[in-house]
């Protein structure tokens, strides 16, 4: 396993919402290691039409630490969110074809190499003639007079005129809903691949050492954020250092998340094609149905979350050490489930104050309430855990989970009142309607059970340390039609 090569300050862009996500890789490259994965497979005997069925292409080097299957995810993944001034056209969709196709010529497709995903958001579909977006998308099941593609929604603890009352200790930034026409995501181990990919879609002329045409829209694109996620055991911990941050030595050293505790097991994600349109045996929520134009499409979330770790530590400043609240036992109970899964150290703080790697055990839909009223927890303690709420709603009738994440780590200061960097969770979920994530982000706030069971906001998840600042939801179509879809019928 070798290093990775550290990008310089001075080869990043020099500016715009490229900048961000390019400086974001910098920082954090030297820290980061280029995993040794067993060879995907050949990219030449076709890649999948679902354009996130992707665990083939990035198998990981070992098993956890708990024994059991682990995910491992490319290292660094870039958001690259665009607008469009324009329908696109015909010559539109070429090129944009042209351009992915150059991305899979000059690197292999796969975690080692670079793999490539783009959404859509409803902008982009409010631009194509009138009806020809109604005849394609697919319509709920439940409720044939709605989309799969519906707008993004505060969720219950955004801070928005929707939740009056809601507010958050640090940092006090109104969600955003945005409305971008694109989502391109990047993901590679290697920093140096989508450093070259960023320079290239800025006009660099070559990729992968190569002279290749950029990209050449004609003023149809304006990319609006970038956004650099970094996933790998160890990670976090090491940014924290390189940063001197407060509680740099209460986080796992060899947690790939800010939180600590490893939430990327496989048991945790469903099959691919459970999150399309057309659907699984296990459950299928659309019209769609095979064959038709985005029968293989899934809807993708993006969202962008500033994390309080001070107060994840319960640490009332800098300065000052955690208190009881901030225990690994505490922890583990917000993000897991309530009573603890593990007791942890005797030593509830130092590098986490114990493992990183827990069972995400699947406890039924009914759990978060028995626990939010006291059932199984000692006497008058009511407490709900992020994983018993996110179960409320996010699996099939047989138990199978019917999301597929794609979240992570960030560092930067993106939304920050004061400009700071802080800690980011950049949270992506394909997922097969918008509809089915509004649901699971309503059960992850569970409201209405800590309003119904009086639970305080100190015993419910996570929510108090999350402040998420930009939503919106995207459709991501079959590969086949990955480049401006619907766009060769619009005549």
């Amino acid at each position: 396993m070798g290093d990775q090569p550290r990008l310089h300050r001075r080869t990043v862009l020099a500016g715009g919402a490229l900048a961000m996500a390019a400086s974001a890789l910098a920082a954090c490259s030297a820290g980061a290691r280029t995993p040794d994965r067993p060879a995907a497979p050949d990219p030449a005997q076709g890649l999948p039409d679902i354009q996130f069925d992707v665990a083939r292409y990035s198998a990981p080097e070992q098993t956890s630490p708990t024994g059991g299957p682990f995910v491992m995810p490319p290292v660094h993944t870039v958001y690259l969110t665009a607008a469009l001034s324009r329908a696109p056209g015909r010559d539109d969709q070429r090129e944009l074809a042209r351009v992915l196709a150059a991305l899979e010529s000059r690197y292999p497709f796969g975690a080692a190499g670079l793999m490539t995903f783009v959404s859509y958001g409803l902008p982009y579909f409010r631009r194509l003639p009138g009806g020809l977006a109604g005849a394609h998308l697919p319509r709920l099941l439940a409720d044939p007079s709605r989309s799969v593609l519906e707008e993004a929604e505060p969720g219950p603890t955004d801070i928005h005129p929707d939740n009056p009352g809601v507010a958050k200790r640090r940092f006090t930034v109104p969600v955003r809903i945005e409305q971008n026409d694109l989502l391109f995501t990047f993901r590679s181990d290697r920093a140096t691949v989508v450093q070259d990919v960023l320079a290239w879609f800025d006009g660099s002329g070559t990729l992968a050492g190569l002279p290749t045409p950029p990209p050449a829209f004609a003023g149809l694109l304006t990319v609006t954020s970038s956004r650099h996620m970094f996933t790998q055991a160890g990670l976090p911990r090491s940014v924290a250092e390189q940063n001197r941050l407060p509680y740099a030595r209460f986080i796992q050293p060899d947690s790939p998340m800010w939180m600590g505790f490893s939430d990327q097991q496989v048991n945790a994600s469903g099959p691919p094609a459970i999150c399309t349109f057309a659907g699984h045996p296990s459950a299928r929520l659309t019209t769609a149905r095979p064959g038709d134009y985005l029968d293989n499409g899934g809807i993708q979330h993006l969202s962008h979350v500033i994390l309080d770790m001070l107060q994840f530590y319960d640490m009332a400043s800098a300065d000052t050490p955690p208190s009881d609240n901030g225990n690994f036992t505490k922890r583990v109970q917000y993000m897991f489930h309530a009573p603890p899964v593990h007791p942890g150290n005797a030593d509830q703080l130092t590098d986490g104050g114990g493992p990183s790697f827990l069972p995400a055990d699947n406890r039924g839909p009914d759990y978060a309430e028995r626990t939010a009223r006291g059932i199984g927890l000692p006497r008058g303690e009511r407490r709900m855990g992020h994983l018993s709420t996110l179960q409320r709603s996010s699996r099939a009738p047989d138990g199978t989970p019917m999301h597929l994440r794609v979240d992570g780590p960030g560092f930067d200061a993106l939304d920050v009142p004061d400009g700071s960097s802080q800690p980011k969770l950049h949270f992506s979920v394909f997922v097969p309607t918008a509809d089915f994530f509004a649901r699971m982000r309503r059960s992850q706030a569970s409201v209405d059970l800590a309003r119904k069971h009086r639970v305080t906001e100190q015993d419910n998840g996570l929510e108090r340390f999350l402040t998420c600042t930009r939503r919106q939801n995207f459709l991501v179509p079959p590969r086949r039609h990955r480049a401006f879809p619907l766009a060769e019928l619009a005549g």
